[in-house]
């Protein structure tokens, strides 16, 4: 690299992104540009919290302009990828067109709906904030409509909610709506009895938490039936039709209420050939996260695909933690190019994987050891209060938090959205 300041736009601000940025900012060789649909960064592990009513979006969301203040070489972009243009070296968004001497990918994953058109238009999923706004109200709209309904079927409908992809989202998911169902909604809804209503949580493998240990799969299967979830393994969502649930083993759910954590697809982004694409709709990139066949772009996080660690050879998971060693590491060895040290490949360091299932329960899989239960739930916590950024973010969501549990009874479940004009 010369001496010049160069130019480097990277899309998207989640883990891989703010990582990237945070190990760059006040670095004068270098002019970054980040650029992103949404102006926060955000928390996606603690999204099934707000999609219930537990925290408010604020708690886990922070403004970039606001964290970029006196990062006199940070910018922020306000705007959603259009396109890559390799021979031009910029991209277009669609606001703009920004020029780049390297170009960074961590756009992240969408949901994937396996070609289940249905299920697309009409199931809820739970990627951003938006979207777990828009389930809260979901919800919530639903619990209204039940207690005016004196239809049997209709009541059932509206209360039943069925939970697709047993994975930490949705285990999570359950236990929380589980635990709300059991010692909130008595409360608050005194004319309605919840005997008739139903949480199916429904998985394609035999076990729920199928990447986490056999003490992570058997506790929450244990948890989650005694808190009354119905667990359907080795089971699959066909369709979606008027309101019913298809199952693969030709079981027939009646529900208003299809939330889909089933699973994700790799981001697409137009402009890059498709020989560097891989399976999962991932970006082919080599040990130091260079995009293939490419001399200045590279790709971070769940969009990428990087074979060439010896203990991943298949590819890392797409969890939180690759993405934040990914970033830390680019941004790092962007710094040795300028001073002519020798680059460093990436080999994931394994943290390892928690999840919590209801009140004072969760599991954890540590590198050496799997344990659940309280201790876990502990951890669990402070694990997720210390990444969140802003000082004022970890006070509002540990208080939150503290006085949610202790009084059983967690923030208001505000109904917002606008109202269709009659």
């Amino acid at each position: 690299m010369e001496d010049a300041v160069k130019k480097i736009v990277i899309v998207g601000g989640g883990f891989a992104g703010i990582n990237f940025v945070k190990n760059l900012w006040k670095d004068k060789q270098f002019e970054v540009t980040l650029v992103d649909k949404n102006n926060y960064n955000f928390f996606p592990p603690l999204l099934y919290q707000v999609a219930t009513a537990f925290i408010e979006p604020s708690n886990i969301s922070y403004p970039f302009r606001r964290m970029f203040e006196a990062k006199n070489n940070i910018r922020f972009h306000y705007g959603s990828l259009v396109r890559v243009n390799l021979v031009k070296n910029n991209i277009e968004t669609d606001i703009g067109i920004l020029e780049y001497d390297y170009l960074v990918l961590a756009v992240g994953t969408v949901t994937n709906y396996f070609g289940i058109e249905n299920v697309k238009q009409h199931s809820l999923p739970m990627k951003s904030i938006d979207a777990a706004i828009n389930l809260r109200n979901h919800l919530l709209l639903n619990m209204e409509k039940a207690v005016i309904t004196d239809d049997a079927s209709d009541k059932e409908k509206l209360l039943n909610i069925v939970i697709a992809g047993g994975g930490p989202s949705g285990v999570e998911l359950a236990g929380m709506l589980a635990e709300m169902g059991q010692k909130i909604i008595s409360k608050e809804y005194p004319e309605m009895k919840l005997r008739n209503s139903r949480i199916h949580l429904v998985d394609a493998s035999p076990q729920l938490l199928g990447a986490m240990s056999k003490t992570a799969q058997e506790a929450a299967f244990r948890v989650l039936t005694k808190l009354g979830v119905v667990i359907k393994l080795n089971t699959t969502v066909k369709d979606y039709v008027n309101g019913n649930v298809i199952m693969s083993n030709g079981e027939i759910i009646s529900t208003n209420s299809l939330i889909w954590t089933s699973g994700v697809t790799g981001r697409e982004v137009a402009g890059l050939p498709a020989d560097v694409i891989g399976r999962g709709r991932r970006i082919l990139v080599n040990e130091y996260n260079k995009v293939k066949d490419s001399q200045n772009i590279y790709a971070l996080g769940d969009i990428c695909l990087q074979t060439t660690d010896k203990n991943y050879p298949n590819g890392h998971p797409q969890l939180a933690q690759v993405a934040i060693q990914q970033g830390a590491l680019l941004a790092k060895n962007f710094k040795r190019m300028t001073s002519g040290k020798v680059l460093k490949s990436f080999s994931y360091k394994n943290k390892g994987s928690m999840a919590i299932i209801s009140k004072y329960q969760a599991v954890a899989d540590l590198p050496k050891v799997s344990f659940a239960g309280f201790f876990a739930w502990l951890i669990w916590l402070f694990v997720h209060i210390i990444p969140l950024v802003g000082f004022r973010n970890k006070v509002k969501i540990a208080f939150s938090w503290f006085w949610s549990f202790i009084t059983n009874n967690p923030t208001l479940r505000l109904i917002i959205r606008p109202r269709r004009s009659e």
